[in-house]
């Protein structure tokens, strides 16, 4: 709760002084138009200012960092190893869009070359976490002895680095709407935050996982930084998050997942992200496959296709809120439900 509060009051204030800040420089988000296959609806954002996950990020750490001067709860490798991952990616990011500020166009430097360098920073996180801490390498659905897949060293490292990776971009291809990732985010960290809590509480069952209470309080912080943020963000956005907080809180969202033991129920924790993701990915498909000729979708990411059928931004964004929820609600609720199944034949 402490840093879930400080977190939102410093994520809060500290978004209204980079809107400041940015708009006295007048610089803002760039947004792509009809030339380069972009939503030209959005236009009227152009000039939005952008990369307000730095107040996401610095907040999360606020409050992270305060939660620990209340007696009892150390500061673990874990989570510094988590800390470092979600900086490197997110000044990736950062880099990206402070390239796009500046020379005015909303693809960057990394445009192409992005996805590979995440990646290649996803394995090197991956295997630094496992190297350096006790996490379990088995594939878990809602703890590490189901299924209980082992793999191998190698192997369960690529597997983790394909799960920041591709969680890190899943977030930045929702973030296309005012609101829709950060509200998306926040409510996958508050899971997480219970998830972690629960394995604090019950260590005869998730024993595997490594400083459960720690990890509770770094999902809190980042769940709480959104919440601040998204007072702001909300549609009409005043600030967007840009990738430096796309990148850093997908990252955060990933390493969670790998920690608690619940790699696969991370695909139903980010359920809209991996809607998002996946309709780029059958758009392409479909376009591909019929010859540059045909698509599935009017535009990609879906949230697109909804507001070209007509559908107001809001309701599509309150909509897809709805379905995050669903899918966190339904992901606490095979967690808990497995608990409960487990400790009645204890």
């Amino acid at each position: 709760m402490i840093a879930a509060t400080a977190a939102m009051i410093v994520s809060l204030l500290g978004s209204r002084e980079l809107i400041t800040a940015f708009r006295s420089r007048g610089k803002g988000q760039p947004i792509l138009g009809k030339d380069d296959l972009g939503p030209e609806h959005h236009m009227t954002k152009a000039g939005t200012p952008t990369m307000g996950g730095l107040a996401i990020i610095a907040a999360a750490a606020v409050g992270y960092f305060l939660a620990h001067l209340r007696p009892g709860i150390a500061f673990s490798d874990q989570v510094k190893i988590m800390w470092v991952g979600v900086v490197v990616m997110a000044a990736m990011g950062l880099l990206d869009d402070a390239i796009k500020v500046r020379k005015s166009h909303n693809r960057g430097i990394f445009w192409k070359k992005k996805s590979y360098v995440t990646l290649g920073l996803s394995i090197a996180l991956a295997w630094w976490l496992v190297a350096a801490t006790g996490v379990a390498e088995t594939v878990s659905f809602t703890r590490a002895d189901l299924p209980g897949w082992d793999l191998p060293w190698p192997a369960f490292v690529v597997f983790a680095g394909l799960i920041v990776w591709s969680t890190s971009n899943a977030v930045n291809v929702t973030d296309g709407l005012d609101g829709l990732a950060g509200g998306s985010a926040m409510m996958g960290f508050f899971a997480f935050a219970i998830i972690a809590y629960w394995a604090f509480r019950n260590p005869m069952v998730y024993g595997a996982v490594v400083n459960p209470l720690d990890l509770a309080v770094f999902a809190a912080a980042f769940g709480g930084a959104c919440a601040g943020f998204l007072w702001y963000n909300a549609a009409p956005a005043r600030i967007f998050m840009g990738d430096v907080g796309a990148l850093g809180i997908g990252t955060a969202l990933a390493l969670l997942a790998i920690t608690t033991d619940t790699h696969l129920l991370l695909i139903l924790i980010c359920g809209i992200n991996v809607i998002e993701a996946g309709s780029v990915a059958v758009q392409m498909g479909v376009f591909k496959a019929s010859g540059r000729r045909k698509r599935l979708f009017r535009m990609s990411p879906i949230h697109h296709h909804f507001e070209l059928l007509g559908w107001p931004e809001t309701t599509v964004i309150i909509r897809f809120w709805i379905v995050s929820g669903i899918c966190v609600a339904a992901a606490l609720g095979i967690f808990i439900g497995d608990f409960t199944h487990l400790t009645e034949n204890l």
